[in-house]
């Protein structure tokens, strides 16, 4: 699966209220998600000494899924292909790379 077909299949989910017009709902969802995400790495770190098996493997790709459907539906409020995000993406960090700053700290480096 591509991420055009991704997002449109993905947006076939989408239900919370005013849809179209409502970047708020996907913005707090993604901020929850991603704290369970952490939430996990941490509780393996407390529950199996940063150990990472299958059955963490499986845990964490429903929850990593589910990061992926609100960074979807936060793009397409915006009117944002996912394809353009990693294209943008990847410029970005390539060109870092060439200038050897990918290491530094900014957002504008």
């Amino acid at each position: 699966m591509n991420f055009r077909e991704y997002q449109k299949k993905s947006r076939e989910t989408a239900v919370y209220q005013n849809l179209g017009k409502n970047y708020i709902y996907p913005l707090l969802g993604l901020a929850g998600e991603t704290g369970e995400v952490v939430e996990k790495f941490k509780k393996l770190l407390r529950n199996n000494d940063g150990v990472i098996d299958k059955e963490f493997i499986e845990s964490i790709k429903k929850e990593l899924g589910d990061v992926l459907w609100y960074i979807s539906q936060l793009s397409t409020e915006l009117d944002i292909e996912l394809d353009d995000i990693a294209e943008t993406n990847i410029k970005k960090l390539k060109s870092r790379m060439e200038r050897n700053v990918i290491k530094s700290s900014g957002d504008d480096r």
